[in-house]
């Protein structure tokens, strides 16, 4: 089943084949200067080892009991909460919590809702910084049509100036829980739910939420 931890394979085998490697030219070579040299950059390789490491954990979270709670689709920092048209699936007017993640975040997204995926769209764009005005609009994105009992939601993935690539784990007609983890982004990114205007908005910015952990909205 995809993962984070499988994501990380991607940038940790090649990190791990490039230090092996180096431990066999050091048995081939000597002076102490190229010795200097590879045990520096060893100590590089190390260094991101331990980036990455850390960078695609993934804990486990406990999912709010109340039904009616939607939950965060991702960690991170509440940047803005507002009133907008859903530009993807047009939807109409909806409430639109986003969130920014920094490098030092988890980047797993979860599903804020029960529900099935009925939609998801691809578009690429730029790469701006995601706390730039622009960047809901022009950058490279992946959208999710969450259809529920109570109304449709929607969940976009958006793409930032370190982060290049979406990981998508779930498909079309895929039914998800509250929490389930359907995809990440890799280095830094925003997030945004899109909301049917009767929920109730839990969060303001500024606040940190925790994905599939903290209350976002509550259905009425």
């Amino acid at each position: 089943m995809p993962s984070a931890y499988r994501e990380s394979l991607r940038f940790a085998i090649p990190l791990i084949v490039v230090f092996i490697v180096l431990q066999g030219v050091l048995r081939l070579v000597d002076g102490p200067l190229i010795h200097l040299v590879i045990a520096s950059i060893e100590l590089l390789i190390a260094g991101l080892l331990c980036f990455i490491i850390y960078f695609f954990r993934d804990p486990e979270r406990a999912v709010p009991a109340d039904g009616k709670i939607i939950v965060s689709a991702a960690d991170g920092l509440v940047v803005d909460v507002v009133e907008m048209e859903e530009p993807d699936f047009h939807l109409g007017r909806m409430k639109r919590v986003a969130v920014f993640l920094s490098v030092f975040d988890v980047h797993v997204n979860r599903s804020p809702v029960d529900g099935q995926v009925k939609s998801t769209v691809y578009k690429a764009g730029d790469f701006l910084d995601v706390r730039h005005p622009d960047s809901s609009i022009r950058n490279e994105c992946r959208s999710w049509w969450l259809e529920t009992p109570q109304g449709p939601v929607a969940v976009r993935q958006i793409a930032g100036l370190v982060a290049r690539r979406i990981v998508a784990w779930s498909k079309e007609g895929d039914t998800v829980a509250r929490g389930f983890r359907f995809g990440m982004i890799r280095f830094g990114s925003r997030t945004e739910v899109f909301l049917p205007l009767e929920c109730t908005i839990l969060v303001k910015p500024g606040d940190r939420v925790a994905g599939a952990a903290t209350p976002i909205a509550r259905w009425p």
